[in-house]
């Protein structure tokens, strides 16, 4: 089967691929028990191991295998480990993101752009599996999948997700202006209730929510392993009316929609614990489309960044990082206390 097939098939079978439950132990045994030896050296790590903290989401070589190493029983395989471990809003901007790769390659018109492997450097089958530690529903793992602009890091305990964050999402571009994916706005709700949310407020909030007139060139949390420089900024959720308050709830929920169901209803009910009026808005750069903006929602819980400023504004980046508990190490800490490890 041809580059061009193969493409065509695999963006066609992670399209019809239906729902599922979580069953996510038996999911990742499934697709560790289906690769070859190679392939599970090339995807395994302990659990302590240091690879399982190093997030990125541009372009670089990356440890473990892509869709390009695997048959059709282990990209089945594959696609259902991770389909059963994101929401239906985490599944679909995560295929969208990666047909965005396509885009690029048009757009940029540089088929001589590869990796040091040989292969394209825009290429929507260069996803990688890490598998961390042993699958199992009595001791914790993790997993990571991630590749340009996707990086979704997992940590299971006691059978069920214990962590989902770091979790990162772009898309360049944020609006799709040529090709056939034209007018394709991965990341709409992000924009669309964020805009909505600023220009709703009067003079005197607006000089709270405006931190500076300039957006930063990125997410500010970047792949920092532990966000620790990153102060509260902008107005409190006390100091909205109740319109602002439910556009704040609904921005909220589009990130945390993102999740696996049962992991979303108790990152919601931890964050709803720490108290919703704790959470800040805070806004850098213009108000209206088509120049730089950012974003940031957070309280002592929850970090959410939004940051739309390369390729004339047209370039999204958006991440949640949970401040207690990013790549599961608080909920792994108390496991091992409890079992005196």
């Amino acid at each position: 089967m041809n580059r061009k097939k193969t493409l065509i098939y695999f963006l066609f079978f992670v399209t019809i691929v239906p729902a599922i439950g979580q069953n996510l132990t038996k999911k990742a045994n499934i697709f560790l028990n289906s690769l070859s030896k190679e392939l599970q050296a090339k995807a395994r790590f302990s659990l302590e191991n240091e690879e399982r903290f190093n997030m990125n989401y541009v372009p670089i070589p990356r440890k473990g295998p892509t869709f390009h190493d695997f048959n059709a029983v282990q990209k089945a395989a594959a696609i259902d480990l991770l389909r059963s471990s994101l929401g239906n809003e985490g599944y679909r901007k995560t295929q969208e993101i990666m047909a965005l790769e396509k885009v690029l390659r048009i757009i940029e018109n540089d088929d001589n752009d590869t990796m040091p492997d040989g292969r394209p450097r825009r290429d929507p089958l260069n996803y990688h599996f890490c598998i961390f530690g042993n699958p199992s529903p009595d001791t914790p793992w993790g997993w990571r999948f991630e590749g340009h602009h996707i990086s979704l890091n997992f940590t299971s305990t006691e059978g069920k997700i214990s962590a989902s964050t770091p979790t990162f999402f772009g898309t360049n571009p944020g609006i799709v202006t040529t090709t056939d994916q034209i007018g394709k706005e991965v990341l709409k709700e992000e924009a669309r209730l964020g805009f909505q949310l600023i220009n709703s407020m009067d003079a005197k909030q607006l000089k709270i929510a405006l931190f500076s007139e300039e957006a930063p060139s990125d997410v500010q949390s970047r792949n920092q392993r532990k966000v620790t420089n990153l102060q509260p900024l902008g107005i409190s959720y006390t100091a909205l009316n109740e319109h602002q308050k439910q556009l704040l709830h609904q921005l909220l929920d589009v990130y945390l929609a993102t999740f696996e169901p049962d992991f979303e209803t108790r990152f919601r009910a931890k964050i709803k614990k720490e108290g919703f009026e704790k959470l800040a808005f805070a806004w850098a750069g213009s108000m209206e489309a088509g120049a730089g903006h950012y974003y940031r929602i957070q309280n002592p819980v929850v970090l959410i960044e939004y940051d739309n400023t390369q390729n004339n504004a047209n370039h999204a980046h958006a991440v949640v990082r949970d401040l207690t508990n990013d790549y599961g190490e608080d909920v792994l800490k108390k496991h091992y206390e409890l079992h005196h490890h």
